[in-house]
């Protein structure tokens, strides 16, 4: 079952026509996945100070299929869609009520923040992340 996050449009999030930026459709999928790893017990502060590691994104897909609009009420799900060694995949929608706006897909990867470098995710955590596929 896919995580549900709520969010509103702001006018920060929109254009002069009041319709949202592209690109804040990443930013809105970017909150979503970070409340994710929060409810799961897998924040990224956790994973920076206990393991000195980090996820990073390495590559996005989108679809644009609707514009959402100043003041929307939307919801992002998250859910994974593929999980390796180092690096796993979130399919994630944007919704507004029973209106699909935007999907895609997001790569990231594991990587130790002190030599950024990729690195294995911590058994604990890909015990956490297998019992959510």
């Amino acid at each position: 079952m896919a995580f549900k996050f709520p969010l509103r449009v702001y006018f920060e999030d929109t254009d002069a026509a009041g319709v949202v930026y592209y690109g804040n459709y990443l930013k809105f999928m970017e909150r979503a996945r970070s409340q994710w790893f929060l409810e799961q017990s897998i924040g990224m502060k956790r994973l920076m100070e206990e393991h000195k590691l980090v996820f990073v994104v390495s590559r996005t897909e989108l679809n644009y299929r609707r514009s959402a609009k100043l003041e929307d009420a939307l919801e992002i799900s998250v859910e994974i869609a593929e999980l390796k060694r180092a690096s796993a995949v979130f399919r994630q929608e944007v919704w507004r009520q029973n209106e699909l706006l935007c999907d895609g897909l997001t790569r990231v990867g594991c990587v130790n923040t002190e030599t950024m470098r990729p690195a294995a995710i911590p058994a604990s955590v890909m015990d956490e992340l297998k019992k959510l596929l």
